[in-house]
């Protein structure tokens, strides 16, 4: 995940009440913007192993990855002393490491055998790839060779879906592209994508491909616009399914907006309901979420120029005696 998503997730999982810490399992991220709770950087850091091994940075992830492996008591030291804080773990990028590279999925069962509920990975792509048919079967290919490498609860994620509209129109609505619908209706546009896959031998393996994909039946994908609060909780609900995630009390302690929404479930939005945000009507659900933001903006200042206002009038009012005085301070207290 992007670092800037990242941080943006963190200050979302605080609106909400969601006690939650990152973990920095990326040695070659040496600039977070988010708050780092444990970084794989105190154990192994990628330019030492570079310089030292005379490695490449693909080939000093994955000798870091091992290494992390081999010294995996730290990190689970580590955890421990988070208590029951919901975990985000940061990965590296690079795509071996879910494809057929053992140790980053050796390092998460570990984890799970520490007592952690189900682990769910998310698999985040770039929604540039639904552009060109080459490069949305290619994303189809590793998606599904991820899902059974990992062997852990899965969600492929469309991320940058806001941005989607500006990529020019998508020969198919959204839902094709979500729900991996029947691969051959695509096959037409990949082939005029480039001379080059007209060819027989090329039909051949394109169609083989797509059978492939369709025959595990096992990928499909959400969408996310990550300053977008509806679809952040969404896809929040989402993971708390695949993952079986019950709301603890600190979550019921403060009944706000997010909390109520997350909790009860309505911010749930379905593929349709995305197509008509980001693609058919986006110019005007911008127009209104503006105006929206622009009267909030008029409310809270409102409410923070009548602040000094009450404050000056409360000095002449004389002290509420005994109890109610004490259940003026329970209230506080149970926010």
């Amino acid at each position: 995940m992007a670092l800037t998503s990242l941080s943006l997730v963190q200050q979302f999982m605080s609106a909400i009440g969601r006690k939650c810490s990152v973990v920095n399992l990326d040695p070659a991220n040496d600039h977070t913007n988010y708050e780092c709770a444990i970084d794989v950087r105190d154990l192994v850091k990628l330019e030492e192993i570079m310089e030292d091994d005379e490695l490449g940075p693909n080939g000093g992830i994955l000798y870091a990855m091992e290494e992390l492996e081999h010294n995996v008591e730290w990190l689970e030291k580590g955890l421990n002393s988070l208590g029951e804080d919901y975990v985000i773990f940061d990965c590296p990028g690079q795509v071996e490491l879910f494809t057929h590279h053992s140790s980053l999925r050796n390092i998460f069962f570990r984890i799970q055998k520490l007592g952690y509920r189900v682990l769910v990975v998310l698999n985040l792509s770039d929604s540039y790839c639904l552009t060109l048919p080459s490069l949305y079967i290619s994303n189809l290919i590793l998606s599904l060779r991820a899902m059974l490498q990992m062997d852990l609860p899965h969600l492929n994620v469309l991320t940058k879906i806001d941005k989607l509209s500006s990529y020019g129109s998508l020969p198919f609505n959204l839902d094709y592209y979500t729900e991996v619908h029947d691969l051959s209706y695509l096959l037409p546009h990949l082939e005029a994508e480039s001379s080059v896959l007209r060819g027989s031998k090329f039909q051949g393996l394109n169609m083989a491909i797509v059978e492939l994909v369709e025959s595990f039946s096992l990928v499909a994908f959400e969408t996310l616009a990550v300053e977008d609060k509806r679809s952040m909780m969404h896809l929040l609900q989402v993971i708390d399914r695949a993952g079986g995630y019950a709301f603890g009390g600190a979550e019921g302690a403060n009944d706000t907006v997010w909390q109520v929404a997350m909790r009860e479930g309505v911010t749930t939005m379905d593929v349709k309901d995305v197509q008509e945000r980001w693609l058919d009507a986006k110019d005007e659900f911008d127009e209104k979420d503006r105006k929206e933001r622009e009267a909030q903006a008029k409310v809270l200042d409102g409410a923070q120029k009548a602040e000094p206002e009450a404050d000056s009038g409360d000095d002449d009012l004389p002290p509420i005696p005994g109890r109610n005085q004490r259940q003026t301070r329970t209230v506080r207290t149970n926010r």
